[in-house]
């Protein structure tokens, strides 16, 4: 029996970020079943990116790997964001893969206008998204009715979706592995301590954490100084996980809260030899405690705040919950908040803000204590944010704190317990096979054409500047956009600084251009005949004018070394007059996405190819093995002498 090819589209499996871990632990899983055919599209990495070969299933990057789109669209924030989730090439791996499953797992704004595309519930599509805040996104809530498979990683999400009238939404956690964090024999604890200079008798109090705004860090503080201000003998010491170089400016707030320094913990990995000290930060400010030396291997100013480049593995992020005695997580919001999981897998207490994804964690149930809040509202969107408590934090950690032995190792039982039932890979990923095994197998039967841009679209004559750019916006990208997205407030910016509408309107237009240029589709049986079959070179240089004019004075040396191959030259028409009567040129046909591929061009397994030999020198070496051309191209250096 055919095998379901199930596309799934998330941050890459390698990535150190909450996404990126999830969808490792989901490829795993569908791979060990046997039962699919798994592709991955990676958020973030080029298409054709080497790093993405040798996974046990295919995969592939969501970002264009044409440089010179990629500049034009990162003039534009929206158009940048959309490329960094795929807008730009989801429409190809569709084609190219013909999935019968898409997932997406996702922010729910990374798939902005998908439900739009001509291939959306044609074959079975899936969102698996976080909604971290009420009300919940109206973008969110629009979509619902588009996407017969709505997957939301939190109840209070699932519940509120509900209420508005979207029945078949559903709350699914992501998935982690449960095997990785666990927790250590008392004597291994003891000795990792030992081992980092922390005393046994220290009462230290956790949080994992990608610093970002919506982290309540100063709260955190606040509640920790009430803490020890209230219980001095406690010896507590707060070990902040996280990069000291973005988000809150740490070693400022503990200043500003008059706490000792040295009751303020984090952990450094060196970028050398790969291992991690907990210590101090070791700096007055942010700038001064990052790049330390390196106890270990000597290395000089190795050592940094670990960060989703450089940072721990999760054998090593598993020894350092088992230095904590207690996990407190406050936040505003959160999709799923996976440290929290983590941390209980841990046998730890966890402590969380009784909103957003809290809900589901701090519950009798799940050993944890809720943290209370204020409500404030986030500026712009007038989402609900939760302000956690300082008394609320000291009062919960004062709780753990006295705790007897007994009944804190109980309870951290019982966690490891919940995190299993509810969050463990073996329980999600059998209720996603469950959901994939019930959709319908997809027939390919029906027309990808993409509706093209209006790259002639020249405006109308608004006068308030705003309600303009939303208008192009629409009638050339077909985009709904409003004055708070980022695209919107970068143009309005760009002309309060003098730049003109018609310089305005010709980017968009550009872009547009470019977009339909990508979408249009050659057919190579109307370009080629059979009468130079297996004697064709190609060169693709889609522009700019200077680039094709430099590229002529190769053709003669091309045809010297390659008298038998026919060159066809490939750019955009606008520039077919500088090749018009060059002696060396067989035929110069119009430029378009498909001929940046040199798979596609020359062929790999039993796709047979074009061309013999295809030069893409507008594409690094890096990122496009355009050096290789299936052993038929004649080296003119021996670069081994």
């Amino acid at each position: 029996m055919k095998k379901k090819k199930i596309l799934v589209h998330s941050n890459h499996c390698r990535a150190y970020t909450g996404f990126g871990k999830h969808t490792k632990n989901i490829l795993i899983h569908l791979q060990k079943t046997g039962k699919y055919e798994i592709v991955e599209f990676s958020n973030g990495v080029h298409w054709g990116d080497p790093k993405l070969k040798n996974f046990p299933w295919k995969c592939e990057g969501s970002l264009p790997n044409n440089p010179a789109l990629l500049k034009e669209l990162n003039k534009d924030p929206n158009l940048a964001r959309q490329a960094g989730y795929g807008g730009q090439t989801i429409d190809k791996i569709i084609e190219q893969e013909k999935p019968d499953a898409y997932i997406g797992i996702e922010d729910i704004w990374a798939f902005t206008d998908f439900t739009k595309k001509t291939w959306w519930n044609k074959i079975n599509c899936m969102i698996w998204t976080t909604l971290d805040s009420l009300p919940i996104l109206p973008e969110a809530a629009k979509a619902a009715s588009d996407i017969k498979h709505y997957y939301v990683w939190a109840t209070f999400a699932e519940k509120a979706l509900r209420k508005m009238g979207h029945d078949h939404v559903r709350s699914m956690h992501g998935a982690l592995d449960t095997d990785v964090f666990y927790r250590l024999k008392d004597e291994e604890r003891l000795k990792l301590r030992t081992m980092l200079d922390i005393d046994k008798d220290d009462f230290i109090i956790g949080f994992v954490f990608r610093n970002q705004l919506r982290k309540s860090v100063p709260n955190l503080l606040e509640g920790f100084k009430l803490f020890t201000n209230q219980n001095p003998k406690s010896k507590a010491k707060l070990l902040l996980h996280t990069h000291w170089q973005e988000g809150w400016d740490i070693p400022r707030l503990i200043k500003e809260k008059e706490i000792n320094p040295q009751d303020v913990l984090t952990t450094y990995f060196c970028k050398s030899c790969k291992r991690y000290e907990v210590k101090s930060f070791n700096g007055e400010t942010k700038e001064e405690g990052e790049n330390q030396d390196c106890k270990f291997c000597g290395a000089k100013k190795s050592q940094v705040t670990t960060n989703v480049k450089e940072g721990v593995n999760e054998e090593q992020l598993n020894e350092i919950y088992n230095l904590m005695d207690v996990y407190c997580h406050p936040f505003t919001s959160g999709g799923q908040e996976i440290p929290i999981q983590e941390a209980k897998l841990t046998e730890l207490i966890t402590l969380a803000t009784n909103y957003s994804c809290g809900e589901d964690v701090c519950t009798d149930d799940a050993a944890g204590y809720p943290l209370n809040w204020s409500e404030y509202r986030e500026p712009g969107t007038q989402f609900i944010k939760a302000s956690t408590n300082p008394d609320s934090i000291s009062h919960q950690l004062k709780k753990v704190f006295k705790m007897k032995p007994e009944r804190r190792e109980e309870m951290g039982r019982k966690a490891r317990k919940f995190a299993i039932d509810n969050y463990s890979i073996e329980v999600i990923g059998k209720r996603l096979e469950s959901i994939i095994d019930n959709m319908p197998e997809v027939d390919y039967d029906f027309d990808f054409s993409i509706a093209l841009k209006n790259s002639e679209y020249k405006g109308k004559d608004i006068e308030d500047t705003s309600e303009w750019l939303i208008d192009i916006y629409k009638n050339i990208l077909d985009m709904s956009v409003d004055e708070n997205e980022d695209g919107h407030k970068h143009w309005t910016k760009r002309m309060s600084e003098g730049m003109q509408r018609t310089d305005v309107l010709k980017y968009f237009r550009s872009v547009a251009e470019e977009e339909n240029n990508k979408n249009k589709k050659t057919s190579f049986q109307d370009i080629l005949g059979d009468d130079d079959k297996g004697k064709r070179l190609l060169i693709s240089m889609p522009q700019s004018i200077g680039d094709v004019y430099l590229c002529t004075s190769l053709l003669k040396n091309i045809k010297k070394t390659y008298p038998k191959y026919n060159i066809y030259f490939a750019t955009k028409p606008e520039y077919f007059t500088i090749l018009q009567g060059n002696p060396y040129i067989y035929k110069t046909i119009p430029w378009t996405s498909q001929l940046d591929s040199l798979t596609t061009l020359e062929g790999q397994g039993e796709h047979e190819g074009y061309f013999e030999i295809a030069f893409l020198p507008f594409i690094g070496t890096q990122r496009m093995l355009n050096y290789m051309h299936n052993g038929k191209d004649k080296i003119q250096f021996d670069i081994c002498t």
